[in-house]
């Protein structure tokens, strides 16, 4: 989880140094193109049934809105200083927990809505609605959080059913056509050391996915889910490095106050996993 996290935030810097000549709708292309031919060798390792499934149309819906959510992630990442878009893209753990009751059916109680609420507060701390740091930009940083709970939800109840290896490699050869509609309507060939920072983008991006399907394969996801921030320090120092930007209070007052609430909610969503294990396998003994 802690390569992950540092591969998604020097992710983050590759697509700021394209976006000197690339729209963010075509380095989303790129990226999904370079990552699916990073992850071919699955298909050499696991034979071509890893390609078959019987919810192809429930992967092509999740890979839509996943692609949603790359198209205004990238956008943000591109127009926002980079550590407050990555810190509202944080929002998502939030969204996710509504999603489970929406959609999933999951019961939420006083203390994760509590936890919910908190994590927005700590949303409008870095937006700062109403001021003169606020930023329609970061309302795509928002939507792209919103979006990417969705596809969370989704990863879930495919995991129910669906291997690991299967999810991450029809996911990256899905964006390749469902992103290419809007790279061509902002085309341009990329040239020179563009080339470098597209195929990065894809590499890193496709690694770090494989790093986080394996992360939470090995080990509950309470006790991993919070390395993933270390990817608000490795971009902030990259981006103070590269580009000169500086972390301003309210976004780290605001990221640590979505942290917590996540940290929260991870941690209650495991007590009660665990409870409920318990329960069920005092039935089976009575029984």
């Amino acid at each position: 989880m802690t390569l992950s996290a540092v591969l998604f935030g020097t992710m983050a810097i590759a697509i700021r140094y394209a976006s000197a000549q690339l729209h963010p709708f075509e380095i989303a292309f790129f990226r999904s193109l370079f990552g699916a031919l990073f992850a071919l060798p699955l298909v050499l390792r696991s034979g071509t049934q890893i390609l078959r499934t019987p919810m192809f149309g429930f992967y092509v819906v999740r890979c839509a809105v996943g692609i949603a959510s790359m198209l205004a992630g990238f956008w943000a990442m591109v127009h926002l200083p980079l550590a407050q878009a990555v810190s509202l893209y944080y929002a998502t753990p939030l969204f996710v927990t509504i999603g489970a009751v929406l959609v999933l059916g999951e019961v939420v109680r006083l203390r994760r809505w509590s936890a919910v609420l908190v994590g927005f507060l700590g949303v409008l701390i870095i937006v700062r609605p109403g001021t003169s740091g606020f930023s329609t930009a970061s309302l795509i940083a928002i939507g792209a959080a919103a979006l990417s709970g969705g596809v969370t939800i989704s990863i879930k109840y495919l995991a129910r059913t669906e291997p690991a290896d299967r999810i991450v490699l029809l996911t990256q050869l899905l964006w390749v056509p469902l992103s290419l509609p809007a790279a061509l309507l902002v085309w341009q060939w990329p040239h020179g050391v563009t080339w470098f920072w597209a195929i990065l983008c894809g590499l890193l991006g496709t690694t770090a996915h494989m790093c986080w399907t394996r992360a939470l394969q090995g080990a509950d996801a309470s006790q991993i889910a919070p390395i993933s921030f270390v990817q608000l320090p490795v971009v902030s120092v990259l981006a103070y490095l590269c580009f000169g930007e500086t972390l301003d209070v309210g976004t780290a007052v605001g990221s640590a106050v979505i942290f917590a609430a996540n940290v929260y909610i991870a941690q209650r969503e495991a007590r009660l996993a665990r409870r409920t294990t318990l329960q069920d396998s005092g039935g089976e003994l009575s029984s």
